[in-house]
């Protein structure tokens, strides 16, 4: 069942979910809500910000990561996945083009992470499965 869940849809809902009750309910400026932080002290003595959008792209780039492991996989499930992700894809775009508080650069990193998961998540698949096959120029060094 996991495996035709596409993961890089939870951040753009989680994104969606932000911007809609705080940016366009709520009439914020999206840009100063990404900017929420909390610190880390570090043992230099420094304290390290962290903000929401930070946190928002730590978590689609391992999701990413986690996509990307799944797309090594040839089964029929993977196809729907890929599917899924492409359809994932063109909502956060039709969002950034369309849609207010969408328009930043946390959500475009957001948005291109889904298009690299479904370029990363075809190509994979297509070599994973010519290696399978025995597809591939086997020993024509």
């Amino acid at each position: 069942m996991l495996r035709l869940f596409p993961f890089m849809i939870i951040p753009v809902i989680l994104y969606s979910l932000f911007a809609f009750g705080g940016g366009v309910i709520a009439h914020h400026d999206v840009q100063e809500l990404l900017k929420i932080y909390f610190t880390i002290p570090m043992f230099s003595g420094e304290r390290w910000q962290v903000t929401f959008g930070d946190f928002m792209i730590l978590l689609s780039l391992s999701l990413l990561f986690i996509e990307v492991v799944k797309a090594t996989h040839t089964t029929e499930k993977e196809l729907i996945n890929h599917a899924l992700s492409m359809l994932t894809f063109i909502v956060a775009l039709v969002e950034f083009i369309t849609l207010k508080g969408f328009s930043t650069s946390v959500f475009f990193f957001i948005m291109m992470m889904c298009l690299f998961d479904v370029i990363a998540g075809y190509t994979i698949s297509i070599v994973a499965a010519e290696h399978d096959l025995g597809l591939g120029k086997a020993g024509t060094d």
